[in-house]
């Protein structure tokens, strides 16, 4: 049964407990509340680059950029009880896995974007995923919630859980249920559960569905707890999901920060760091850099930066960079 949601509706499960009144607000990259854009420039994320620059930038330089990185056939390895075991595929994408349970986070298998490229391959191929328990969708952004990926997906996947307003981009995708849910509510079945956290963000797909969520989710199963933060900017909101859920594992963006507007909807590798130390976590597992060129920094600047910080401030044995493709036990 949901936990802290309502039974079955229509195609999809889950129902607000609040009023839309009190729903979170999208912001933009200036942390401005969103409304209609009135120009390309109001489509980029930070509100200020004109068309010019962002295809010199984000298109055309990409588009003479070699794709690097590899493809593996993936050797997952055989778990005991209380063990798991990320595979990071790249981006945002992680395979989270069990002995009893694989759960499949923002799946993204994609060459191109519309015109951005991928620059660097995705770690493993959707064909060599294990059987799928779980889908979990951040929110509904082209790069994290990409239809064509899942529809890659082995015909297993059962439960795909997204936030509100979300369920109806995952009809005739192959799942058997279809789970919404607001901001500090949970779905479970068995001994693992989900929980949708808050995030700094934005969930608008086009220009015209602003009544999307977004959200990061805490992952609990045989006592081990992890948190994947989908797309946020840093904000005070760390602090209180480490009170209410100190997780053991976080996966933390530290890609597309620059220009510094971009932070009021991303962080860097500073931020990131700091929401570390503010959910408590164990573990530091970046994510969201080195595979599509999102923002101005150089693709491999938010490794190099995050391996400078974590190293001035002595949490070196905490940082767990993982390679695409390859599964690492925790």
């Amino acid at each position: 049964m949901p936990l802290g949601v309502c039974g079955r509706r229509g195609p999809y499960s889950g129902r607000s407990m609040e009023s839309h009144s009190n729903r979170p607000k999208p912001v933009d990259a200036r942390g401005h509340r969103r409304r209609l854009p009135r120009s390309f420039k109001e489509l980029t994320p930070s509100n200020h680059f004109n068309p010019r620059t962002f295809f010199r930038e984000m298109v055309w330089k990409a588009l003479f950029t070699p794709r690097s990185g590899s493809t593996k056939v993936p050797r997952f390895p055989v778990l005991k009880a209380r063990e798991l075991a990320l595979t990071w595929i790249g981006h945002a994408s992680f395979l989270i896995q069990f002995p009893d349970l694989n759960v499949l986070i923002d799946p993204n298998f994609a060459n191109w974007i519309f015109l951005l490229k991928r620059l660097k391959r995705p770690g493993l191929r959707a064909e060599d995923l294990p059987p799928i328990d779980v889908v979990l969708l951040t929110h509904a952004h082209y790069d994290h919630f990409h239809r064509p990926s899942l529809r890659r997906l082995p015909p297993s996947p059962k439960v795909a859980i997204l936030p509100w307003g979300c369920g109806s981009l995952a009809r005739r995708l192959g799942f058997e249920r279809i789970i919404e849910l607001r901001w500090w509510e949970s779905y479970g079945e068995g001994d693992w559960k989900v929980t949708l956290v808050p995030a700094k963000h934005w969930g608008a797909r086009t220009l015209r569905d602003a009544h999307r969520g977004w959200g990061g989710y805490i992952l609990e199963h045989h006592g081990r707890r992890v948190y994947h933060a989908g797309d946020s900017a840093y904000f005070e909101g760390f602090r209180e999901i480490g009170e209410r859920m100190r997780p053991e594992l976080a996966l933390l963006p530290i890609g597309a920060y620059f220009p510094d507007s971009f932070r009021h909807v991303h962080m860097g590798p500073d931020e990131a760091v700091a929401a570390f130390k503010d959910l408590g976590a164990d573990w530091l597992v970046p994510m969201h850099f080195g595979t599509f060129k999102l923002s101005f920094e150089a693709m491999e600047e938010p490794e190099r930066w995050l391996r400078q910080i974590v190293h001035d401030e002595r949490l070196l044995r905490h940082l767990r960079v993982l390679e695409e493709g390859v599964p690492e036990k925790f």
